[in-house]
């Protein structure tokens, strides 16, 4: 059957709607919709509120950034035989910034120059739609084996939501993510990890700005540090990856208080870029020796370290082989070639749980949490045609 583009653009223009901020009241009411709308697709849900306090007492939780208090998970699967295939998406969005400067209501889709746009029709509630597309395109009845959707909620900031559904048990023999991937297949996926560093100077009022340490002045040392870094954990990089997949990046800088005191303490947050087969422990002891071989070479510094300290979402490494009968099927329907991506998501989560995964859907990252994101209507529509060659080719 043909993709229904009229219902997939609706389907589209609900879930912008919701406006699915992490943490936020519509992340729940989106899976209620999610699982109502599998529903009606004649498709066997499971929809189930998750016990917060028990998944984040469990030893491999993933962390999160967002304050949340309800979550939760929603399957559907033509029935309750293991999947031949998993096409997995998140619902969430990243906060949309000063809304003035969007041409329109981020949470209202709409279209224009070939494109939709709106908060999350990038990242990736386009690949989502398509999904639901794909499955509404496919005679369930005549499917001799199983294929199964997980929408999740909390992947910008962790991947709770599929590590939940894992641990419900949700598995199956292989996965495609519809993330935004340019046209590739990506199999392998850098992680990451949030760090948080505090700088102690000395005040003292500005007119008097050299009786102090301003640690202003102090972070430019820091910065040049951590390029130095940088540029030794991206010297051997992975075939499959770009000139720089293991960044580190500074996003979150607050310093001072009054605006003639020389400021004498800063605070900065950043993102750690994680190589494949690296342990946490193992790249987080890197970083401190690095931030403390900074300090042992200044004088200040020598005597008022820098505290290093982790929070946030803790995003592993992923990777499936190039060479495995899954992106090799892959490969022979869209015709896309393998490559690596710099960003952590929830790949690693279902290759942790032994599901050979790879991503691909429509739009590119680099126009992901954007200010007028937007997604190719025909890549929409392409991807939601390969998702349902891709039930056909695994499921007949």
């Amino acid at each position: 059957m043909d993709i229904d583009e009229d219902a997939l653009r609706d389907d589209l223009a609900t879930l912008v709607g919701f406006g699915a901020v992490g943490g936020s009241e519509a992340e729940v009411a989106i899976q209620h919709w999610c699982a109502e709308r599998l529903t009606s697709l004649g498709l066997e849900v499971d929809h189930w509120r998750v016990d917060l306090d028990e998944v984040r007492a469990e030893p491999d939780y993933p962390g999160e950034e967002v304050a949340r208090e309800e979550m939760w998970g929603c399957v559907a699967a033509t029935n309750s035989d293991r999947p031949a295939v998993i096409l997995a998406g998140h619902v969430d969005v990243v906060p949309t910034g000063d809304i003035a400067l969007w041409d329109s209501d981020p949470f209202t889709l709409t279209s224009r120059d070939g494109q939709w746009r709106g908060r999350g029709t990038c990242d990736m509630l386009g690949g989502v739609a398509a999904i639901f597309a794909a499955a509404r395109a496919v005679d369930h009845a005549s499917l001799t084996r199983t294929f199964a959707i997980h929408t999740v909620v909390a992947e910008e900031d962790g991947g709770l939501g599929t590590f939940e559904t894992l641990r419900r048990g949700h598995a199956g023999d292989a996965c495609l993510i519809a993330e935004p991937t340019a046209g590739r297949l990506i199999t392998a996926n850098a992680g990451s990890l949030t760090f948080r560093l505090e700088i102690r100077g000395a005040a003292t009022h500005g007119s008097m700005r050299r009786s102090g340490v301003s640690t202003i002045d102090l972070f430019p040392r820091v910065l040049a540090a951590l390029d130095a870094l940088e540029d030794k954990r991206n010297a051997d990089v992975p075939t499959l990856f770009g000139p720089l997949p293991f960044p580190i990046s500074i996003g979150i800088v607050h310093a001072g208080d009054w605006a003639s005191t020389v400021p004498d303490r800063l605070v900065a947050e950043g993102r750690y870029g994680i190589r494949p087969g690296e342990e946490f422990a193992e790249a987080e002891a890197l970083f401190e020796a690095h931030i403390a071989e900074l300090c042992d070479s200044d004088p200040w510094l020598r005597e008022h370290p820098i505290e290093v300290t982790w929070s946030g979402g803790r995003f592993a490494a992923g990777v499936t082989e190039p060479d495995h009968a899954f992106v090799h099927q892959l490969h022979e329907l869209t015709g896309a070639p393998a490559a690596g991506a710099p960003y952590g998501s929830d790949l690693r989560l279902y290759v942790g749980a032994g599901i050979p995964t790879v991503q691909y859907g429509p739009g590119d990252i680099a126009g992901a949490h954007a200010v007028d994101e937007s997604v190719p209507i025909d890549e929409v529509v392409r991807c939601a045609a390969a998702y349902r060659d891709l039930i056909l080719a695994r499921c007949t």
